[in-house]
Formats: C-alpha cells, sequence, structure tokens
C-alpha cells in the first residue's frame, strides 16, 4: 500500500493547486530574497530538494547559478527538464527519495522549500533526511528550511475553506491531531463533475522542535527568522524558516 506521498495520482490532481500561477509568480521574488538571506556566492552549487516543477530551481538557472532539483514525482520532473531545454538552462532535475538522496560534500547551500518537510510516519524519517543534508553539504554550507511551523498555523487555523479557480472547486478539511504533532488533511477536487478526494497527514514542528533536530544532526549553528525577510520568529511571524550552517 502506497503512502500518501508517493501517490502519483495525487501530486498530479493537485498540482494547479498545489502550485497555483500565484506560487509561481511570487518566486523569482522569493530566489531574490534567498541570495541576499545566505549571501549566495554566484559560483554556489545549489540543490534544491523536493523542487517540484522546479519553480525555484529554474530562477535559480536563470540567474546562472548551478543547481540540482531533486524531487520523487516524474511529472513534476519532466515539466522542469522541458522549460530548461526551451529556455537553454543549466539545470538538472534528479528524482529520488529525500529519505536516500545524499552527496556528501558537495553542496554549498541547500534548501527545502513550501513545507517539504514532515510528510513521513516515522520521525526517525526525518532525522534521516535533515543528517543526509547535513552529510551532503560542504564544510561551512548553509541549508535553508521553510516551514508552516506550529507556532504561525495556531493563530490563523480554519478548519474548512474552499476556493474555486479556472472553473475547478477545492474543498479543504484540516484537523491538528495528536497533540498538535500533527494535522490531516483531505482535499477534494472537483472538475467538470468528475470529484477527487485525497487524505493525507504531514508531522507539525515548533521552532524549538527543530532547532532541536538540526542541530542534532550535527549542525553547528542554527538561526530562526518569520519570513525571507529575515523578520525575528515571533508571534508575528509567518512562517518559520530554520537557517543551519555545516
Amino acid at each position: 500500500m502506497k503512502h500518501w506521498y508517493e501517490d502519483d495520482e495525487f501530486w498530479e490532481t493537485m498540482s494547479s493547486k498545489i502550485f497555483s500561477k500565484d506560487h509561481w509568480d511570487r518566486a523569482p521574488k522569493e530566489v531574490e530574497k534567498i541570495i541576499s538571506l545566505l549571501e549566495i556566492a554566484q559560483d554556489a552549487y545549489i540543490l534544491d530538494l523536493c523542487c517540484g516543477p522546479g519553480r525555484h530551481s529554474l530562477e535559480f538557472a536563470r540567474r546562472g547559478y548551478k543547481i540540482l532539483g531533486v524531487d520523487r514525482t516524474l511529472k513534476y520532473l519532466e515539466k522542469a527538464r522541458n522549460q530548461v531545454k526551451n529556455e537553454g538552462l543549466n539545470a538538472e532535475f534528479l528524482q529520488a527519495d529525500m529519505r536516500n538522496f545524499c552527496k556528501p560534500n558537495t553542496f554549498d547551500i541547500i534548501l527545502n522549500l513550501f513545507t517539504s518537510f514532515g510528510y513521513f510516519e516515522n520521525q526517525e524519517d526525518d532525522e534521516k533526511v535533515l543528517k543526509n543534508i547535513y552529510l551532503s553539504l560542504k564544510s561551512g554550507g548553509k541549508f535553508l528550511l521553510d516551514l508552516v511551523g506550529k507556532e504561525t498555523l495556531a493563530p490563523i487555523f480554519t478548519e474548512k475553506s474552499w476556493v474555486e479557480e479556472d472553473g475547478v472547486l477545492y474543498l479543504m478539511d484540516s484537523k491538528p491531531i495528536e497533540n498538535w504533532s500533527k494535522i490531516r488533511n483531505r482535499w477534494i477536487m472537483i472538475k467538470n463533475n468528475i470529484r477527487k478526494e485525497f487524505t493525507f497527514t504531514h508531522r507539525l514542528y515548533s521552532g524549538s522542535e527543530i532547532a532541536k533536530s538540526l542541530y542534532k544532526s550535527g549542525f553547528k549553528s542554527v538561526e530562526l527568522i518569520g519570513d525571507l525577510n529575515r523578520n525575528p520568529y515571533d508571534n508575528n511571524a509567518r512562517r518559520l524558516i530554520a537557517i543551519a550552517t555545516k
């Protein structure tokens, strides 16, 4: 039996919701902020782990950076590769499971963006991913992890919501479970009178929990911030962003 994160039908069916036009439009500015935030040198080798269809990877490539995008969903990678070919960009995309991907002492920068962490049933798998990231970085390399944190989600949490985009109706039903350690989601898409439903659960981390996990993985320093503008991780934070240095 496949877990939800291994279900290609989920990722392909919900692609237009997960990676909406607004998300694509925001990518160039987000990449500019990441470059400034991490002070990324032009000759840096960057890994975009869980890159999806490459909305950030492609932007780094357009700016002349050497980048590898890794994801498990082949359809996303094919879309990114087609864009590379169309634009004549220098970027590679590789299909791999983040739990198994490790290239020791290879990357200057590793990115895991858009809450692409905490998918697995066993927390040990999350820890394995962080250890692989640590090992894959060069000495002094930086890892940026971008999540919805417990502290940022709780004040704005809505149990039920819906949105209509281009004639497609999306219904979302979410519930914190196991003492706010996880969130269970039910997404329904109705398109041309065809209904698709998916249920998935992912782990929620607080700022202190993710910092502890990063230090446990070997990182020598961890900074938590509330957005890509380096505002503090406090009651006004919009995201949980960790910058960890090897």
